[in-house]
Formats: C-alpha cells, structure tokens, sequence
C-alpha cells in the first residue's frame, strides 16, 4: 500500500531513528512492501526514485528500502563506514521535497552493514550513485536532510519540470 511521504518542514523527518528490534521483525515485510509502493508511484509521478528511508513516511526506526528496478532490498539498522576519504559532487534530490536539489559532497565509496529480514547480517561495498543514495537513506535515519548539507543557500537549486 502506498503510503504518504512526508515533506520539507514536518519535524518527524528531523528526529533520530530506533533501532529494528527482532522483535519487531513481524510487521517488517508489510512495512518493506509499502515502501517500494511508495517508490514505484513516486517514481510513476515523478520519473524518479529509487530508495526511501521509514521516516518519510512517518515510521520512526532505522530501516531504508531500496527499489531499484520492481524488487526491493531492506536495510535494517544500517550503518555506514567508509573505506577511503575521497568524496565527489553531487545534485541531491530526495522525495520529500521533490522540486528541490542540493549541491554538496558525499563519500564516493561506502560499505553498509546491516541486517535484512531474516536478521542476518549483511555488508555490501558500495560505489558512486549507489553509495551515495545509502548515504542520503541514512541522513534520515539521523533526523539529517540534503539540506543541513548544503554549504549555502545558494547550493539549492529548484527543478525544472
């Protein structure tokens, strides 16, 4: 069931997550199979999006669902390391707040280490959009948003429709 995401100024996406519990681990493929609906009708209306993290759509734990293609990947209580310093430039954009983009610097490499639905462990090296997608999914984990990045204001840029 596609669920609403929400935007820019609700303070839910300001606040940090808690962790998935194995307790917890029951209501979590419903919850996985919302979140790629909600990817796959933000990608129908909006021509992109590829991951979302559980507070957009206003459920407080550490949890990102990945969508690449139809299928989709959970990350539960993800945590990120990275393997050297070197960072590249990008346009951020995120689904709650769709008409925005946001100058700044990610990690070029990543490796995430988190648990899927099974609650077994899992780590996964990952390099440019890829990585920097993970790293934008975890900022909201954190009650960070693309633009608490930003060096200035005058690193947001509104999208042409």
């Amino acid at each position: 069931m596609q669920r609403e995401i929400l935007l820019l100024g609700d303070a839910r996406l300001y606040q940090v997550c808690e962790a998935v519990r194995p307790e917890d681990l029951d209501e979590m493929p419903a919850l996985i199979a919302d979140m790629r609906d909600t990817i796959l009708a933000y990608r129908r209306r909006m021509g992109a999006g590829r991951a979302i993290a559980a507070p957009q759509i206003g459920v407080m734990k550490r949890m990102v669902c990945m969508c690449l293609e139809d299928a989709a990947e959970a990350f539960l209580n993800p945590a990120l390391s990275f393997p050297d310093g070197e960072r590249m430039d990008v346009l951020d954009d995120c689904m709650s707040f769709p008409h925005l983009l946001v100058r700044l610097r990610r990690y070029r490499r990543c490796v995430v280490r988190y648990r899927d639905l099974q609650w077994i462990e899992r780590e996964r090296a990952l390099e440019g959009d890829l990585a920097e997608l993970l790293q934008h999914e975890c900022d909201h984990l954190d009650g960070v948003l693309a633009t608490m990045r930003a060096a200035s204001a005058r690193e947001l840029v509104m999208r042409a429709h």
